[in-house]
């Protein structure tokens, strides 16, 4: 945990204007020249932000940074704290109960949903910063908008790829990574055959367990409709849960139990040629001072999902944003704080510190040099433009989130690719876990 204070800016420029001013701070009109109107930085302002924490350092690096950037500019101090990214929501709803704790709160998926009564409005700035960088991505708007109200500041997803070996790949027969299912079924089978197998996790991993999802949605399969109907229990996700049982056998022993590190770990252990991750298991061998890991980097590769029967890309990531609650004494200054994080000067030099970890909302970031500095970052790119919400294709709110948390596509398709249940016992299981939540 960090924290950046007044002490550290009293001799700036900014500071001393404020504290000779005796009245609301103006934020520089230098710094934010296309601001939304009106936004005045209120007198004596602090700001508390609770996020998470960082999976690649060059992230929590570079958002410091930023951060004091802000302090220099405006004068207000700013507390940064850093937990675990599964203890952020539960933190978020006591302070959301009790009307105290962070001001900014920095979390997952549809959170501010749960409780958009209790949140600031930050239309302003969202629209803004759309009208200014090319719009949202349409994830965008599922997730951080309540009706027109914006009650979330998209920040981006931790976007997840294919991550593989290449010379693996090439030694099973395969020049270039499959963009159909039946190519990438037949590529698990090639790797292990060869003793460099495939593994994805199937245990309570809500980030590498999303690949779940994209295998439902990938043959036509969904937990409801657009009316939140339950409508999992259907032709086209048996042929998803059909499909599983047969890539089950290709995937390293153990995924069963696999949460959120072990794929991690078993990819630089050498122990799996193929996975579903974020950049971090590249940007960990490419920064690593093992000899060994710095040669496995040179040989790591990334690729989108492969595309299922519906002809369009299925895919869910950690989607990421920021919001603020209505206890916050400084709400001005918080909307500052997060129009400052997001402009182009500070976010593209974040974005490219995590190489690329975090991909944008805002279709303008596309450009930034992070995608051509290095060919391997480019599949994360597009990972917000490709993906669904988790309640694809119904709306968010307490049936999303509890269906979320309640691990139930993860478990269908674990129960089904394991053999423990029949594909058609798994689906009938999982829409009775669903109708539990989302009740007519």
């Amino acid at each position: 945990m960090s924290d950046f204070t007044r002490r550290d800016v009293l001799k700036t420029t900014v500071a001393a204007a404020a504290a000779g001013a005796g009245g609301s701070l103006l934020l520089p009109q230098s710094s934010f020249a296309q601001q939304a109107p009106n936004l005045k930085i209120e007198k004596g302002a602090k700001l508390r932000v609770l996020r998470w924490s960082q999976f690649v350092q060059g992230d929590i690096d570079q958002w410091m940074a930023n951060t004091k950037k802000f302090t220099e500019k405006t004068g207000v101090e700013v507390r940064i704290d850093r937990e675990n990214w599964p203890d952020v929501s539960p933190k978020a709803s006591v302070a959301a109960n009790v009307g105290s704790g962070p001001d900014i709160i920095v979390d997952f998926f549809d959170s501010p949903q749960l409780f958009s009564d209790k949140l600031v409005d930050l239309s302003d700035i969202a629209n803004y910063l759309g009208g200014k960088y090319g719009g949202w991505f349409p994830v965008c708007e599922k997730y951080s908008k309540r009706g027109s109200r914006w009650i979330g500041l998209p920040l981006g997803a931790a976007g997840a790829c294919m991550v593989y070996r290449k010379s693996h790949m090439e030694a099973a027969g395969f020049k270039e990574f499959p963009k159909d299912m039946d190519g990438f079924l037949k590529l698990c089978k090639a790797l292990h055959d060869k003793g460099t197998p495939a593994g994805m996790a199937l245990g309570n991993a809500v980030g590498d367990g999303s690949w779940t999802y994209w295998l439902m949605w990938a043959f036509g399969g969904k937990m409801v409709d657009d009316k939140n109907n339950v409508v999992i229990n259907s032709p086209e996700t048996l042929k998803a849960l059909e499909y599983a049982k047969e890539l089950y056998p290709t995937f390293i022993q153990g995924t069963l139990g696999w949460l959120d590190p072990n794929n991690n770990k078993a990819f630089l252990d050498g122990q799996i040629s193929l996975t579903n991750n974020g950049i971090s298991v590249y940007y960990a061998a490419k920064t690593s001072k093992d000899p060994k890991l710095n040669e496995m980097a040179k040989d790591i590769y990334h690729a989108n999902f492969p595309v299922g029967p519906v002809g369009k890309p299925t895919e869910l990531h950690l989607y990421s944003q920021s919001y603020v609650f209505k206890y916050c004494k400084y709400p001005n200054a918080a909307k500052a704080y997060l129009l400052h994080m997001m402009e182009k000067e500070q976010y593209e030099p974040w974005q490219s510190a995590a190489i690329g970890y975090v991909t944008h909302p805002l279709k303008a970031y596309e450009n930034n040099a992070v995608w051509k500095s290095d060919p391997k970052n480019l599949p994360y790119r597009d990972t917000v433009k490709n993906m669904l919400w988790h309640g694809y294709s119904g709306e968010l709110g307490y049936s999303s989130a509890a269906a979320l948390n309640d691990y139930i596509v993860n478990n269908m398709v674990a129960q089904a690719a394991s053999g423990s249940k029949s594909p058609k016992d798994a689906l009938a299981e999982a829409e009775k876990r669903l109708q539990r939540f989302y009740k007519v």
